[in-house]
């Protein structure tokens, strides 16, 4: 099964669930499968984490959310809330959270 990195940029709680449902869909079947929160979504760690929504707790848990961007969070001004989590903070890209890591390990990026 292919290895693939969700890298999530929208704020829109429905369209992160969807991002969690996939992963742990594919990791389900077998699959190599990350998550990145960046850009908006880093504001959605603290509301999932406060409601203790399943889908997250569920990829958290099966280790499938690589982390959160550093720099978002502060702009963004949840990066307390997100520390709280205790997810990695990426900034391995100009303070962000790279992708290129994850495409020389031979991962299929897919952003929403």
């Amino acid at each position: 099964m292919k290895k693939t990195l969700f890298y999530g940029m929208t704020g829109e709680k429905m369209c992160f669930q969807h991002i969690l449902m996939n992963a742990l869909d594919l990791d389900a079947a077998g699959g190599e499968v990350k998550i990145i929160f960046e850009g908006a979504s880093v504001k959605l760690v603290s509301k999932f984490e406060d409601e203790g929504n399943p889908l997250y707790k569920k990829a958290k848990e099966a280790g499938l959310i690589a982390g959160i961007c550093l720099a978002c969070s502060k702009v963004l001004n949840v990066y307390e809330a997100n520390l709280k989590s205790g997810l990695p903070m990426l900034d391995d890209m100009y303070g962000h959270a790279g992708m290129k890591s994850y495409l020389n390990k031979g991962y299929e990026v897919i952003s929403i």
